[in-house]
């Protein structure tokens, strides 16, 4: 176990020394634990643990792209691949990786089989903390665990098959039998990360959706947006703007910032763009922070998770989302991406 201290600010991080792959083993031997939902965090860590020695079994309806999956990746029909409700009936671990709006719809199926001394394990603490708009309410006689990694469920199996791992965090909700967090921190290890740090579910809810809207993907995409916007209107060419806005980002300085910070990364810079970036990220802290405040407290008061719900929910959801994606593809600055992309030199024949 490690401290991080920060200021005065203590925490403490589980590393794979703390639990390794015998003891995870070991704590494991007599669950069966089983993945309801093959989606991409579902998939990934059902591959990571099975890897592992974990025995593993796959709840999926039959049809559908998810099931092909399923089937391509080895996973069985009446061995280890079966109906959601059969697959939460036969685990001791029921890793409830669904949607969240998949969770609020089939959570009357599954919660019958979740009996006296079994363990429901999320990866993101939406279903219990909006509980009021999910219906998502477990018995007391059952541990209730999460596992969150800090990243998609692509990134756990690319991290894991590359012998690396990702950082996850951890919380224990209930913990029915006294094992509840063995359980979570073994189940952490064996889906491939590489530290966990503890928090609580209403944290990890409210940080994971700040985070997807702002800096992780809404708001990086709309300063991208608005920096390519700025650069054609006057007059730079679309792979200048996109080269300029994304493609030097992405493929230069973020991984610098990734390696070893980003007080490294303006150390490694020319002197005028040190400069540059010293003197103007107040005004886009300044800019950006009430939107910030605006965003932290509509996720707070579960707005987000009403409006996610009601969206995901309706029938027509998935073409609305294939139309809004369409529409991302076919702009302007992701047409210069994907010609930009191309050349990149591993690219060319």
């Amino acid at each position: 176990m490690k401290e991080i201290r920060i200021g005065d600010t203590v925490e403490q991080a589980i590393e794979r020394s703390d639990y390794p792959l015998d003891r995870v083993r070991a704590i494991l031997k007599d669950e069966t634990v089983a993945v309801v939902g093959y989606g991409v965090q579902g998939r990934g860590q059902s591959l990571n643990m099975r890897d592992n020695g974990v025995k593993v079994i796959v709840g999926q309806r039959k049809g559908g792209k998810a099931y092909d999956l399923c089937l391509e990746d080895g996973w069985e029909p009446g061995k280890t691949l079966f109906d959601p409700e059969e697959a939460a009936a036969k685990g001791t671990v029921v890793q409830y990786l669904l949607s969240d709006a998949g969770q609020k719809e089939m959570w009357p199926k599954i919660k019958p089989h979740l009996t006296k001394g079994k363990a429901l394990y999320f990866s993101h603490g939406f279903s219990i903390v909006f509980n009021e708009q999910t219906g998502v309410v477990p018995t007391a006689d059952i541990d209730v665990i999460l596992v969150a990694p800090k990243g998609s469920g692509t990134t756990v199996r690319r991290l894991f098959v590359e012998g690396r791992g990702i950082n996850s965090s951890f919380a224990i909700h209930q913990d029915a039998t006294g094992k509840a967090r063995e359980r979570c921190l073994a189940l952490g290890i064996a889906i491939g990360s590489g530290y966990l740090f503890e928090t609580t579910f209403k944290k990890e809810v409210v940080s994971d959706l700040t985070g997807e809207r702002g800096v992780l993907m809404g708001a990086i995409y709309g300063l991208w947006l608005a920096q390519y916007e700025v650069l054609r209107a006057n007059g730079h060419s679309p792979s200048e703007a996109f080269n300029e806005t994304v493609e030097e980002a992405t493929q230069s300085l973020y991984p610098l910032i990734a390696e070893k910070g980003m007080d490294w990364m303006y150390a490694n810079c020319s002197t005028t763009a040190q400069r540059g970036a010293l003197d103007w990220f107040k005004s886009f802290r300044d800019a950006s922070k009430p939107v910030f405040e605006q965003l932290y407290n509509s996720v707070a008061t579960g707005e987000e998770a009403r409006r996610t719900l009601d969206a995901n929910s309706r029938a027509d959801y998935r073409q609305q989302l294939e139309k809004e994606l369409k529409e991302i593809a076919d702009s302007e600055m992701w047409q210069a991406g994907a010609q930009v992309r191309a050349l990149r030199p591993e690219r060319q024949g």
